[in-house]
């Protein structure tokens, strides 16, 4: 089991180091870089910080400080951050594996399912690229080991982490706390009856650590870290590369000639109500694991921004939904789920390369219908995934 194992995780390091090598030749010699944009932000944020600055100086840096901190030895050795972010996609998939084990899942099937994410090329570049998103799996997956270890303050502590990190995480907190049933009731058998130790062992240390650190930050930057790390989400309007049904709206708001409608401020409401509400509450207590990756389905289908990067949120989770899905089960079901969705986001992508790089007017009805069709493919997978839990 170790060899196997062992194959695995150095097939996936070998993966992602290939592409980490290419990467480098690519924004050497070709005109498009490999490098995602992103990563010049981080990068910048941390030579900030090294110089004694704020990461916020560096125009755009949406993140907490502690990203731009573990990003300091880019100011000598520039690619160190994308190995640190792929290393973060391995770390996840040895996690998984853990998982898998705990949820007596056989060796040869556990192999399989955690290749979805650790073999995934989609995963591999999205990390190699210098998306952060590979550190974030890998808390997500261990605050999800953490809970099936029985380990409820170290679960409460990565969670809190996770969401100070950023934000989302915060929609698998009532899944957590409504799945902890398992400890004696501490008052009675009245109203308060689901308020048990392991509940309040999680629900302390998770605040408890997200508060420390949020008021380390506010004490150390002020303001402006709660501005662009937090209070910015609530009214970004990034419309560039959005596979959201808002796309459209955002780009109308973007305009200064336009009044700005206040309805993208309030996408969230319906977000989050589905994905932190009702799904936890209606399937938290069947299966956790399940139910966190129809949660973060929910959350980016329904995100005023969904971007590819974001696909990495709901991707590690993936593994866990699949071994007794309907999608396995009916091979046509999961070939038709996975084409279209691919499909639907081939159309998206060549109507936004015509609009973002050809200048050509594409938003109606090519970008219009492009992302209804996308949106549509994904309420529909997501359905599926709910009905299987």
């Amino acid at each position: 089991m170790k060899r196997t194992t062992m194959r695995l995780l150095m097939a996936a390091a070998l993966m992602r180091l290939a592409f980490f090598f290419y990467g480098v030749y690519q924004d050497e010699h070709a005109e498009i870089r490999f490098t995602d944009i992103d990563y010049f932000v981080f990068t910048d944020a941390s030579k900030f910080v090294a110089q004694g600055g704020t990461p916020y100086d560096r125009a755009t840096y949406r993140y907490t400080p502690i990203l731009s901190w573990l990003l300091l030895p880019t100011t000598r050795y520039f690619w160190f951050g994308k190995l640190l972010f792929a290393l973060g996609d391995i770390v996840a998939g040895w996690l998984m594996l853990r998982i898998f084990q705990l949820r007596e899942l056989s060796n040869d099937r556990a192999l399989k399912f955690a290749s979805v994410w650790l073999l995934n090329p989609m995963v591999a570049t999205i990390s190699t690229r210098g998306s952060s998103e590979g550190l974030l799996g890998a808390m997500v997956i261990a605050l999800l080991w953490a809970v099936y270890e029985k380990k409820i303050v170290l679960s409460g502590v990565l969670t809190g982490y996770a969401v100070h990190f950023k934000i989302y995480p915060v929609i698998y907190v009532p899944s957590i706390l409504w799945a902890l049933d398992n400890s004696p009731s501490i008052l009675g058998n009245g109203l308060f009856r689901w308020v048990n130790k392991d509940r309040i062992k999680f629900a302390l240390s998770s605040f408890i650590t997200f508060t420390a650190l949020t008021g380390a930050m506010y004490y150390i930057y002020g303001y402006p870290f709660l501005l662009h790390t937090y209070l910015h989400h609530l009214s970004r309007s990034d419309h560039r590369h959005n596979f959201s049904p808002y796309n459209i709206l955002l780009y109308i708001s973007a305009s200064p000639s336009v009044d700005k409608s206040p309805y993208p401020s309030l996408a969230f409401i319906p977000q989050l109500f589905i994905s932190g509400i009702f799904l936890p509450f209606m399937l938290a207590k069947k299966d956790l694991a399940k139910t966190m990756f129809v949660q973060t389905f929910a959350f980016v289908t329904f995100n005023k921004v969904c971007t590819s990067q974001y696909f990495m949120w709901y991707i590690v989770l993936l593994p866990f939904y699949l071994p007794s899905s309907t999608m396995l089960k009916n091979k046509w079901l999961g070939f038709s789920a996975l084409i279209l969705w691919t499909l639907a986001q081939v159309l998206w992508l060549q109507q936004g390369f015509e609009l973002e790089y050809l200048g050509n007017s594409t938003f109606y009805p090519g970008i219009f219908a492009a992302t209804l069709i996308f949106f549509s493919v994904n309420v529909w997978i997501l359905g599926v995934a709910i009905e299987d839990i």
